[in-house]
């Protein structure tokens, strides 16, 4: 069950909760849930998850322009529904939340209005205000009223722990691979089509144009072999992100632009869902537009392989 009003929260006899913001739903959060599902289950409680929308960030002191988020909120619902847990609660993230410390946190949401009976914590959990916001301020206040707690490790990938930033930054890098091994799953975007410059038509290899929700990130620039999703149908597909620099040279406009393989029709206005399952190369400049077109050839055939 979802509770999204920040006022309303479940009935319950003394849950099993944590704490967080959960962006992309990543290895090193479902071990977490995983835990505390398991927990709640061997005490015979519910599970209860926390979360915040918007995203802290977005609320803080600080720059905000360079913060691209791994799922939109409606994707980390889904992410977060599909992971056994008994109640999700997203909390509106105000400024008068987050000038609550960490006893006033633990004080009147979780014992005074949840009756949090266990809380388990992330190897990198801060829950309220101020540098003083770790596991052992945490784990004093909890004892306070009740509550008992536990830190879990951070999960280990091949290049370090797991987390968010990390993932962010291996898709900003072209390291699709690495990223999408830490997810547990492929990365993806949505995105409206809307009006292009028609150059796909004349290469022959006609493109939707994509408009992804301002704060998802979008991946390094270069060319991917993708599945793409309209409504319940799935495609294969090849995507490029970038500024086209074969055709425009002054142009600085950065492009999501995906050819959909045995797919012919108008999709204008219509909103596509595209996974992201192998980089292919980085974008290039190339000396015409016929190399490209002959690339893009064989970025097709690369794609088929790939994808069969």
């Amino acid at each position: 069950m979802i509770f999204q009003d920040g006022n309303t929260y479940p009935s319950l006899k003394s849950p099993f909760v944590t704490v967080g913001v959960f962006d992309g739903v990543h290895l090193g959060h479902r071990a977490l849930l995983d835990r505390l599902a398991l927990k709640a289950a061997n005490a015979d409680r519910e599970s209860v998850v926390i979360t915040f929308d918007p995203h802290p960030k977005f609320v803080l002191p600080g720059p905000k322009d360079d913060l691209k988020l791994l799922s939109t909120p409606e994707e980390k619902m889904e992410l977060l529904l599909k992971s056994g847990i008994d109640h999700i609660i997203v909390m509106p993230f105000t400024k008068k939340l987050a000038a609550m410390d960490t006893g006033r946190f633990i004080s009147e949401i979780l014992a005074g209005r949840i009756g949090t009976g266990f809380l388990l914590v992330g190897y990198d959990n801060h829950i309220g205000k101020g540098r003083d916001s770790g596991f052992d301020s945490i784990s004093l206040h909890a004892g306070l009223n009740g509550i008992g707690t536990e830190q879990i490790e951070g999960l280990r990938g091949t290049e370090g722990i797991i987390s968010s930033t990390a993932i962010r930054q291996a898709l900003l890098n072209g390291r699709l691979e690495t990223a999408n091994a830490c997810l547990g799953y492929s990365y993806s975007l949505s995105g409206e089509v809307i009006p292009g410059n028609k150059l796909g038509h004349v290469l022959g290899f006609p493109t939707a144009n994509l408009k992804p929700p301002d704060n998802k990130l979008i991946p390094a620039d270069g060319v991917y072999a993708v599945e793409v999703y309209i409504g319940r149908e799935k495609y294969r597909g090849m995507l490029s992100i970038g500024m086209n620099p074969t055709v425009n040279n002054d142009r600085k406009i950065r492009t999501v632009e995906v050819h959909i393989f045995d797919f012919s029709g108008d999709l204008y206005g219509k909103t596509l869902k595209v996974v992201f399952r192998f980089r292919l190369r980085d974008e290039k400049k190339f000396e015409s537009v016929e190399h490209l077109a002959a690339r893009m050839k064989l970025d097709m055939i690369e794609s088929l392989r790939l994808l069969t």
